[in-house]
């Protein structure tokens, strides 16, 4: 009979069947290079390069080196980067950190001579999730989400929206993380900088409650689009009411020969008269919306002056 020496892995962990401690909580920053894939691949490399070292001066200038030194199980995502962190130091990554990033990626551009341009869309996020230190660190519902929020619509329209020569970073918080750091007042920055968004993607079952904030704006902050159909059918109702069935409706004619016919809202004074006037014929259909006084004003004798 022939043995197997090999080690099968552990067994999964049944979810609610034991009470187990929670792992513990970490920040998690995410980072993800605009257009990364319409790129020519001669520079996938050198973008996948140069975004850690972006994070790492950034971190540098805005006195959180000690973030990078110690941060949790780092990846590369190809076109981006994710790391966890303290959670306490979260309201420091919020502000003064991005606006740091937003100053580094500017002097990076400008010196780049646009070979090399990145902007970056930024995700934060908090909660529970492993520290093993191998490869396998990390993994959890707070990763996943974090990245989820990183692709999300709001923040890639926003990075799409604003100038490209201005607006270099646009970063998403989650609802936890905007609650628990900005909300509770231990950011540096006032709630009035952050918009709030309904953060959805494209092919996912994935609807949470966000947060945009963009150091340094350079065009409209995100609004969910209204459904069209709701919005088209919202103005027909307020133009007219629903049509009705024409069998059980009367077909209405408004007729007046030689004279006007009102049919919106009239402003002001009308006189309307179906006569010939010194030679003049008036007629005519007038529909609408009429504000003021309609026609010729006369004031005296009309008649003086035309023996």
């Amino acid at each position: 009979m022939r043995e197997f020496n090999s080690e099968l892995p552990q067994g999964i962990a049944g979810p609610y069947t034991c009470s187990r401690p929670l792992p513990r909580y970490r920040g998690i920053l995410a980072v993800d290079a605009k257009d990364f894939t319409g790129r020519p691949a001669i520079e996938h490399e050198a973008v996948s390069r140069a975004v850690p070292e972006l994070l790492k001066t950034a971190l540098s200038r805005a006195e959180l080196r000690d973030l990078w030194d110690d941060r949790k199980f780092p990846a590369s995502t190809g076109d981006g980067y994710i790391f966890g962190f303290d959670p306490t130091r979260m309201p420091f990554v919020i502000h003064p950190l991005l606006l740091t990033l937003q100053d580094v990626l500017t002097e990076f551009n400008v010196l780049s001579h646009g070979v090399v341009p990145i902007r970056l869309r930024v995700s934060l996020h908090v909660g529970p999730l492993p520290d093993t230190g191998d490869e396998f660190s990390g993994n959890g519902t707070a990763r996943n989400d974090t990245h989820r929020l990183l692709d999300s619509r709001p923040v890639k329209a926003v990075l799409a929206s604003h100038k490209e020569n201005i607006t270099h970073v646009a970063a998403i918080l989650s609802d936890r993380c905007y609650e628990d750091a900005v909300a509770s007042g231990y950011t540096g920055r006032h709630p009035d900088h952050f918009v709030e968004v309904a953060a959805t993607v494209d092919g996912k079952p994935f609807s949470q409650r966000a947060w945009i904030y963009v150091p340094q704006p350079s065009g409209p902050l995100y609004e969910e689009p209204a459904d069209a159909d709701t919005t088209q059918e919202s103005a027909r109702e307020a133009i007219s009411p629903p049509e009705r069935d024409d069998a059980q409706t009367p077909h209405v004619r408004n007729s007046a020969p030689n004279g006007n016919i009102n049919t919106g809202t009239v402003h002001g004074a009308q006189s309307v008269g179906n006569y010939h006037v010194a030679g003049d014929h008036v007629e005519g259909n007038k529909a609408g919306r009429v504000r003021g006084f309609q026609g010729d004003q006369v004031r005296g004798n009309k008649n003086q002056g035309r023996q």
